[in-house]
């Protein structure tokens, strides 16, 4: 089987996957990165290393004409910025890091984590005009601990893909014709990081659920009329060095004044 792939490195284990199952990447779509905190570069690099005709930019419908006149039977879509062209005749399978229909939306991993849920998942679904919305070919459940961060969270979801990935490409027709509709689901607006500032009035609990949601990226404190960005943020006893919330302490990998 050839298939298309598109996405970036947040779930890059998807593409060496579907190779490994046998299947040959025609073409590699991925979307530009500020490679500080989102990344595309094992994605080039792998359509470097193999010779793989490669696009940074958006999908267009010529793109998919192009794809259908050169043997392509479909794609994957495993993390992208932009929408996709929907073609009626041309499948196009998105990898989704939640239990679609819930947490529908650009980043759910953050919203998991700040909702305190026990559990999350990982979706194969068909790419439909809806966002999140077309009928569930494959899915995973994943346990979340009270210890997860972003990072942790996203590691445990990458590792569901090489045998998701088996299994689409074994019988992706089949699953194509048998998947299930998702029904009413909820959409998480995309959260940021600036949207949950935290400060010395910051309960120690909530400054935890905040850094480990966006751990890796760079969280918001503010006091006294002066703001701080801290990246890699954990919360310590109170009394350390670091910057005080109620009950704790907040030391990072990084903390600079903004």
């Amino acid at each position: 089987m050839k298939l298309a792939y598109i996405g970036y490195d947040a779930l890059y284990p998807a593409l060496p996957a579907l190779a490994q199952a046998g299947c040959e990447i025609g073409e590699i779509f991925t979307c530009q990165t500020d490679n500080d905190t989102e990344f595309n570069l094992r994605v080039c690099g792998c359509a470097r290393e193999h010779y793989i005709p490669l696009t940074v930019g958006r999908v267009t419908r010529r793109d998919i004409a192009r794809l259908r006149e050169n043997g392509c039977h479909g794609a994957v879509c495993a993390g992208y910025y932009y929408r996709l062209p929907v073609d009626g005749q041309f499948p196009i399978v998105n990898i989704h890091p939640s239990l679609l229909p819930q947490g529908r939306g650009a980043w759910p991993m953050p919203v998991v984590l700040l909702r305190g849920l026990t559990e999350t998942g990982i979706t194969a679904h068909k790419v439909t005009q809806g966002f999140d919305e077309g009928d569930i070919l494959l899915q995973e459940r994943v346990p979340v601990s009270p210890e997860d961060d972003l990072e942790t969270l996203t590691e445990k979801l990458r590792r569901r893909l090489p045998g998701m990935m088996a299994a689409l490409v074994r019988d992706f027709d089949g699953l194509w014709a048998n998947a299930r509709p998702q029904g009413p689901g909820e959409y998480w607006p995309c959260p940021s990081e600036t949207d949950w500032p935290m400060g010395p009035d910051t309960p120690a609990r909530e400054a935890d659920r905040i850094l480990r949601a966006f751990f890796g990226y760079e969280c918001v404190y503010r006091a006294g009329g002066q703001t701080w960005g801290v990246t890699g943020g954990v919360l310590r006893p109170a009394g350390e060095d670091g910057l005080p919330v109620r009950g704790g302490t907040i030391r990072g990998e990084r903390i600079r004044q903004l």
